[in-house]
């Protein structure tokens, strides 16, 4: 594939400064995805940027339909998106990828504050016989904490999208 020579310029800087992030993903020269947050967060997302022919004259095709993004509500994509696209119009005509990417980050708790950490919530009922006063004790669940190590692997798992392999959890029937 041919790039222009400043978007070749661009493909090498977004390689160097992103070799060895796990986050970053080059899908292609001209798309690449980045991951705001921990693989564990509730509340990180992936962005996909792609360079049309016309880029940077031309905004970036932003786009947030990564499988990883199920769990994000269609406003707040479309909330996340609506504020990168008001960071490319600024940018028209430069080399931006970077820049978004740094701009999601930096941004990101503000991206999600609407966002609910539990999307799913358990209710439990109890019936107290005795004195009102006491409250019922509330046992906080621990979450599974994961190593660098653990946290990698389960990166290096998923494909461009962010998805499990097909048959990824399917049991040995073999063996």
């Amino acid at each position: 594939l041919l790039l222009w020579p400043w978007l070749q310029m661009e493909l090498e800087a977004l390689r160097s400064i992103y070799e060895g992030d796990l986050c970053f993903r080059e899908l292609s020269p001209v798309s690449f995805q980045y991951r705001i947050g921990e693989s564990g967060d509730p509340k990180a997302f992936l962005i996909e940027v792609s360079w049309p022919e016309t880029y940077p004259q031309t905004a970036p095709v932003i786009s947030m339909d990564a499988f990883f993004n199920n769990t994000i509500s269609s406003a707040i994509k479309q909330s996340i998106l609506d504020k990168l696209m008001v960071e490319v119009e600024a940018n028209l005509g430069t080399a931006m990828t970077y820049t978004l990417f740094e701009y999601a980050k930096d941004n990101k708790e503000v991206f999600m504050e609407n966002q609910p950490v539990n999307t799913v919530t358990s209710v439990s009922n109890s019936i107290s016989i005795g004195t009102p006063d006491v409250p019922p004790s509330k046992k906080k669940e621990k979450k599974e904490q994961l190593s660098k190590t653990q946290k990698r692997k389960l990166a290096d798992k998923t494909d461009n999208k962010g998805e499990l392999p097909r048959g990824w959890n399917w049991v040995d029937v073999i063996k």
